[in-house]
């Protein structure tokens, strides 16, 4: 637990639930009067102003994601999420490097394209689909077991080990426990993982140059839930905003170009992980208030996304809008996302193939709205169209 602010910094009562379910009012308001506040139902900091949350996410320095509270680590181990300066490039590089945006084209561009094709398809006949859990997942999971090279991937049974994965990290993060089942997911991963590493070739097997086989797994896993999670909550995301959106659909059937800057305003509007979690090394000011060594400094993605000061009108979703693409979603500095080049074309892709293959595409009754404290998607969308 960390120490209490002192008495004259702000203290702001938010509930978990009303994070978790419609946060844009509070972070609207803490933004505009309170840029950096306590929040005691986070035992942490909350920074809600784009300019502060750009600050905190580019100074390793000062804030760290190196520290045994960091949530991802005590579910999948050290990896290049939870870990800075030279440990955090050892990490990171042997997958950075794979993950270069000429590379993501060359390797996956057709390829994931025609995999989201095939998965509209096979759909088609059926007149209607779950969006997250018949398109956006089983694409994430072809996709990422193809960027890692993994052998013999069974969608089901991964998009199993990273319900555990990304379950366990939200409750960790609310203050609870990481439960039984996420270390089991975890124990099948590295037997996975292990096997494709002997098996030789690809971005795992290459990475034992510098990396030790436990390495990898977090690694892998890190890659594997971020991978799938965006990706399965970006696309359905997407979905959401342009079906709920009067004109957005008519408006991308028009002018395919549109998609891509469609994807840049759903992710703007909605990121689909909506903080990423800091440690203060030092003492120190943000916002005009006085943070302590140790504490927790939650950049709160969703807020700075919705700051009026660089998006007018930010609740709005608009197709065209044109600052869109400077949404902080996949975060700045030594941290940002990895996999941000892959994640934008899966979701491109599939919205394009929903676009081709379902005629007269629309939501179904029970479709929910994008929810969660740390990963924000619909829990559920339906839709149909006309078979």
């Amino acid at each position: 637990m960390t120490a209490m602010p002192a008495p004259d910094e702000p203290i702001v009562e938010i509930t978990l639930a009303e994070l978790d379910a419609d946060p844009y009012p509070a972070l609207a308001r803490l933004r505009e009067r309170t840029p950096a506040a306590w929040i005691p139902a986070l035992d942490g900091w909350i920074v809600t102003r784009r300019d502060l949350c750009i600050e905190v996410m580019r100074d390793a320095t000062r804030f760290t994601v190196d520290d045994p509270r960091f949530s991802t680590a005590r579910v999948v181990g050290p990896s290049m999420l939870s870990l800075d300066g030279a440990e955090h490039r050892r990490h990171r590089d042997p997958f950075a490097t794979a993950f270069r945006r000429p590379q993501v084209m060359e390797r996956f561009g057709e390829r994931v394209r025609a995999e989201a094709l095939e998965l509209a398809d096979g759909l088609r006949p059926h007149g209607g689909a779950e969006v997250r859990r018949d398109l956006a997942g089983p694409l994430a999971v072809r996709v990422v077991a193809a960027a890692l090279d993994l052998l013999d991937v069974e969608p089901a049974v991964v998009l199993g080990w990273y319900d555990e994965i990304v379950g366990a990290v939200d409750r960790v993060s609310a203050g609870g426990e990481i439960g039984e089942r996420a270390p089991a997911a975890v124990a099948a991963l590295d037997r996975h993982v292990g096997a494709t590493i002997d098996h030789g070739g690809g971005v795992l097997a290459d990475a034992t140059a510098t990396l030790a086989r436990p390495e990898i797994v977090s690694n892998a896993a890190v890659m594997m839930f971020g991978g799938i999670e965006t990706s399965e909550g970006m696309t359905t995301s997407l979905f959401w905003h342009v079906l709920t959106t009067p004109g957005a659909l008519e408006g991308i059937r028009r002018d395919r170009t549109l998609i891509a800057n469609a994807v840049e305003e759903s992710l703007r509007l909605e990121p689909a992980a909506g903080r990423v979690d800091r440690y203060a090394t030092e003492d120190v000011e943000v916002g005009g208030a006085h943070i302590r060594r140790g504490d927790l400094v939650i950049v709160s993605l969703t807020a700075a996304n919705r700051d009026p000061a660089t998006f007018p009108d930010p609740d709005r979703f608009d197709i065209g809008r044109e600052e869109a693409r400077s949404h902080l979603a996949f975060a700045q500095g030594p941290h940002a996302c990895v996999g941000l080049h892959l994640a934008r074309l899966e979701t491109q892709m599939a919205l394009e193939a929903a676009v081709d293959r379902w005629p007269g595409l629309r939501l179904a009754d029970g479709a929910t709205p994008p929810t969660g404290l740390v990963f924000r998607k619909p829990r559920t969308l339906p839709v149909i169209w006309d078979a």
